[in-house]
């Protein structure tokens, strides 16, 4: 199967090139499903890797973006939210929220709309990695086209 008929990674690319960021997916034989495999595998930083991590705050799904190298402060995500209750998702709610697993779950183009956050620090990097909707597909992306796709607010979120 090659990536472009694969719906997960279709759906990614399209979503991208509908609003003209056309990508280039790669797929790896091995995973890419953490920051450090995917940094091994396209050969960069762990820091050039985004994470798409879900949450929930207070009722409805987050989506938060941040450096491979780096870990989401809840205390801070509360701050930038307004929200008290916030937590990581479940795998099956990150999936029902997204349309993707854990592992590949995308920036952008969730099957449920989802408010996004993408940490400040990832301003120190021109392009990134993401994942690109399964644990083994990835793109490289300016930090600037990846803020206007995901819809991202700008917050520091990350220690």
């Amino acid at each position: 199967m090659t990536v472009a008929e694969h719906p997960n990674v279709a759906r990614v690319r399209a979503y991208a090139a509908e609003r003209g960021v056309p990508i280039e997916i790669r797929r790896f034989p091995a995973s890419t499903r953490t920051a450090q495999d995917a940094a091994r595998e396209i050969g960069v930083s762990v820091g050039e890797i985004v994470k798409s991590l879900v949450f929930v705050a207070g009722d409805r799904p987050l989506v938060v973006l941040c450096c491979g190298d780096r870990r989401v402060s809840e205390d801070r995500l509360r701050e930038a939210t307004g929200v008290a209750a916030v937590r990581r998702t479940t795998a099956d709610e990150a999936k029902r929220f997204t349309g993707y697993a854990i592992g590949g779950v995308p920036p952008f183009a969730h099957e449920t709309p989802c408010e996004t956050l993408i940490d400040e620090d990832m301003s120190r990097f021109e392009k990134v990695w993401a994942a690109a909707g399964l644990p083994d597909a990835v793109f490289e992306i300016s930090v600037a086209d990846l803020r206007r796709l995901a819809n991202a607010k700008t917050a520091a979120i990350a220690e």
